[in-house]
């Protein structure tokens, strides 16, 4: 019997693209606790003093920051430290801060320090992931000024070692930000969203990591050797052999594609039997168009809007989402792009919308739900998307769409705005596509009768799978039930597809199943046209695609819908398509 200690095993949420390994280095930041101090009569003047010095040396650094973001990454990520800047000049924490100053004579770090607990108290009552990246803001704003008051070094030491995997409770995008990338080769983390500031950066930055691991900083000792799956969601500390052949196998092939990017770029994603098959990309960011592009997409399948609300005290603006989607149109010329109006409510709501108190969000007010109250914001939206498609083949998607009579909404605002723009003489295509988004058992179930009112339909298998099977998709520890094999799910899918063909539409599929090979064939098995994923897993699929035949695939899909159970999937995909899915199959991802 082997005295070798398994290793350890943790799933959380994939925020960052990429497979890495290295050596775990722990930093364990936190709030400094800061004394009850009061203070005579006469020091008043000289705490706030010192308090509006800190204010300024924080402005300071966070310009500086922002500057070198913006060269170094561009300016939608560097936008990530306006909230803190804003924060510096909000009275509810200045002229709060300095009350307690004056009124209760507490020391400046102690007054700000008791005015940001209010804050953060405040801000708690919701758990929506927007307001928790908002107390990240804080957190990172707060530990900036009390360090400054209290004379404290930053806790963001990495000492010299390189290869470091850096492990926390949660981060700050003020620490990602200045990230060697040549020192830290991946992040895990306790805490934390897709959509916190630190994991933009990590994403821009192309450093592999997770989050919502929940206890892997107490887990994890330094120098102990750690793998971090970014597209899994995957992290295994002391790997055995077997984790680290796993490792290497999965390491060397996205080696070899990047050594070979420009050739697979060039490939058509065409099967054995000669089925050409449409992979597109999945953006974030406008500046990953380029990315995208460079990796052989067919265009942009989905194009998440709400790094434009991200962490905004005010709606964007026309000019700015003009711009920004006049940039990857004109980087995909002639090439379909598909931009999703603004995902809003469940687990993303702007904080500069009145967000409703509801029992739960994600069966609330969300999609294109909250369009009938938020008329101007998605009337701004549409025509800046208008104006963008003067520039490319810019098509629009609605998302979470259950009934035709949504998409005439939409279609009654995008007339609306479509008028405006002919009377102010601005150009836009008058043929603009507009599609909806399957990502409920309901809106399956209407796909034949939604296909007759949209030029497009897309499934966002995600949610999907999250309101079929009833499984938050967030949540760590019913990881193991979200399942996106399911014949429940398979089966939707499939009656979307015939829904599609049968009225002479697109159907593609933008969700994570995409992105993995298993699921990528049992899409287009079921009768997808188009695939959509994160531009890294461009080259892998198509790589898949050319080594398959479509008759064999669409055979495989066809038994795996009479399949009773996951596992039945699973046996059966594995019997038919097993020497095409290789290791990739058989390791998991």
């Amino acid at each position: 019997m082997s005295d070798v200690a398994p290793p350890t095993v943790f799933e959380g949420f994939p925020v960052a693209e990429g497979i890495a390994r290295g050596t775990v280095r722990r930093i364990e930041w936190c709030i400094p606790e800061v004394a009850h101090t009061v203070v005579q009569a006469a020091s008043v003047d000289r705490e706030l003093g010192l308090f509006r010095a800190a204010l300024t040396d924080a402005r300071r650094q966070l310009e500086v920051l922002k500057r070198e973001t913006e060269v170094r990454l561009g300016p939608v990520e560097a936008r990530i430290f306006d909230p803190q800047i804003l924060m510096l000049d909000d009275p509810d924490v200045v002229e709060g801060t300095e009350r307690y100053v004056a009124e209760n004579r507490l020391a400046a770090a102690r007054a700000f320090h008791w005015r940001m607990l209010e804050l953060k108290e405040r801000w708690s009552q919701t758990d929506h992931p927007m307001v928790l990246d908002r107390l990240n803001d804080l957190a990172d704003l707060k530990l900036r000024v009390l360090n400054r008051l209290l004379a404290l070094p930053e806790p963001w030491d990495l000492g010299g070692a390189t290869g470091v995997v850096v492990v926390a409770r949660d981060l700050t995008p003020s620490f990602v930000a200045t990230l060697d990338t040549d020192r830290v080769v991946a992040l895990a983390t306790d805490e934390g969203t897709r959509t916190s500031h630190w994991a933009i950066l990590a994403r821009s930055l192309q450093i592999p990591a997770v989050a919502g691991l929940n206890r892997v900083s107490s887990k994890a000792r330094d120098g102990q050797v750690m793998v971090v799956d970014g597209r899994s969601g995957r992290v295994v500390i002391d790997p055995d052999e077997r984790e680290a052949e796993r490792f290497e196998s999965r390491r060397s092939a996205i080696l070899g594609w990047r050594r070979e990017i420009a050739a697979i770029a060039r490939e058509d994603a065409v099967t054995l039997d000669r089925t050409r098959v449409v992979l597109r990309a999945n953006l974030d960011l406008p500046g990953e168009a380029r990315q995208a592009r460079e990796h052989g997409a067919d265009g942009i399948g989905l194009f998440r809007t709400e790094f434009l609300v991200v962490g905004r005290n005010t709606a964007p603006g026309e000019e700015e989402q003009y711009r920004a989607y006049r940039h990857v149109a004109e980087t995909f010329a002639g090439r379909p792009m598909l931009i999703r109006t603004f995902d809003l409510g469940g687990d993303k709501f702007p904080v500069f919308l009145r967000a409703p108190a509801e029992e739960n969000p994600l069966l609330g007010r969300r999609g294109v739900r909250v369009l009938p109250d938020e008329t101007t914001l998605f009337l701004t939206q549409l025509r800046a998307m208008l104006r963008a498609t003067a520039h490319g083949d810019v098509r629009i998607m609605v998302p979470l769409v259950n009934t035709p009579e949504e998409i005439t909404s939409v279609r009654s605002l995008l007339r609306t705005a479509a008028d405006q723009l002919r009377r102010e003489g601005l150009p836009f295509s008058e043929q603009v596509k507009l599609g909806a988004m399957i990502e409920t058992p309901a809106a399956a179930l209407q796909a034949r009768q939604l296909a007759a009112h949209v030029d497009f339909l897309s499934i966002g298998t995600n949610d999907l799978v999250q309101y079929t099977l009833a499984v938050d998709r967030t949540s760590t520890r019913l990881a193991h039930l979200f399942d996106e094999l399911h014949p429940a799910v398979l089966r939707q899918i499939s009656m979307v597809a015939d829904a599609g063909r049968q009225a002479g539409v697109e159907v593609n599929a933008c969700g994570e199943m995409a992105a993995r090979p298993l699921g990528a064939l049992l899409l287009l098995g079921l009768g997808v046209e188009a695939l959509s994923v994160a531009w890294p897993s461009l080259l892998e699929i198509k790589r898949l695609v050319r080594r398959c035949r479509m008759s064999a695939v669409r055979a495989a899909a066809s038994a795996a819908l009479h399949a009773s159970a996951s596992c039945d999937v699973r046996r059966r995909l594995d019997e038919s398509l097993g020497d095409v899915l290789g290791s990739s199959f058989r390791s998991g991802t």
